[in-house]
């Protein structure tokens, strides 16, 4: 019985042993083959958000540190999420003018095109993705610009500031929007657009289709009448390629309320108060 115990004492011994001469040879390794961090490298992942979103053009806030650091990317304003005190930041710890990055972006979406408004050419049964969905004839809806509500956008938002509404669309909390374009750039229909986050007006269409065709499919689609362009020259509509686009440099200008009560299929709205 004793040497059975001696046995085991023994095991237990050769096996702690081994294990710490190991673990004496790694922490060894660890800090003879350490890759010494660069420290501006540190500093700016410390000011940048680390969301990740890919806003810069970077796969992620370290690779655009990185570049940063390395003098490969010049530009500290491309940090769009993080606003004027990121870019305060990242230009101070690389003793540059920090510069200006223009007015904060938001997305919305060009669509009014929910159920009951967008006629649909097929159910579709696939798989429950805006880019699943253009696979199949460009998707279900008559109207191949419009949103296909299948939530590509509130999928990918890295910050949850998109969500489904209750007729087949998605909606944008501005509040929430960082204004990194993942959206856009995985809606396949090209619905999700970019604007000023100030601006109090919107052309929610993206139809470039001619009137006919559009009236056939939706009945809130631009059909491109330049009412708003001719009756209201100062509210800064213009008519191209069938859809109309709002000019946001001068957002006080005159009639676009006029504009938007004109509009007979009512596709100018009203985003703030």
């Amino acid at each position: 019985m004793v040497d059975i115990i001696l046995r085991i004492l023994f095991a237990f011994l050769s096996i702690s042993a081994l294990g710490a001469l190991l673990g004496f040879g790694l922490a060894v390794a660890a800090r003879k083959l350490r890759v010494e961090r660069d420290k501006t490298v540190e500093s700016l992942m410390s000011s940048l958000p680390g969301l990740n979103c890919g806003a810069c053009g970077y796969p992620g806030c370290e690779g655009y540190a990185e570049a940063l650091a390395s003098g490969q990317e010049s530009n500290v304003t491309k940090c769009s999420p993080g606003g004027a005190e990121v870019r305060q930041a990242v230009a101070q710890t690389l003793g540059v003018e920090a510069g200006e990055s223009g007015p904060r972006q938001v997305a919305r979406l060009a669509c009014l095109g929910g159920d009951g408004i967008a006629l649909r050419d097929f159910q579709y049964a696939g798989y429950s993705d805006c880019e699943a969905a253009k696979v199949h004839f460009d998707g279900d809806k008559g109207c191949k610009h419009g949103c296909l509500g299948l939530g590509s956008c509130v999928k990918s938002c890295p910050v949850d500031a998109i969500s489904y509404t209750e007729n087949g669309l998605v909606r944008v909390d501005e509040e929430k929007c960082i204004g990194c374009e993942v959206c856009v750039t995985v809606c396949p229909t090209g619905a999700m657009h970019m604007v000023d986050a100030e601006s109090k007006w919107f052309v929610a269409c993206n139809s470039t289709d001619k009137a006919k065709a559009t009236k056939a499919v939706c009945s809130a689609g631009c059909i491109g009448c330049r009412i708003c362009e001719r009756k209201f020259p100062e509210a800064g509509f213009k008519v191209e390629d069938n859809l109309s686009v709002l000019a946001y440099t001068k957002e006080s200008g005159e009639g676009r309320r006029e504009a938007a009560e004109a509009c007979p299929v009512k596709c100018i709205i009203r985003t703030k108060d």
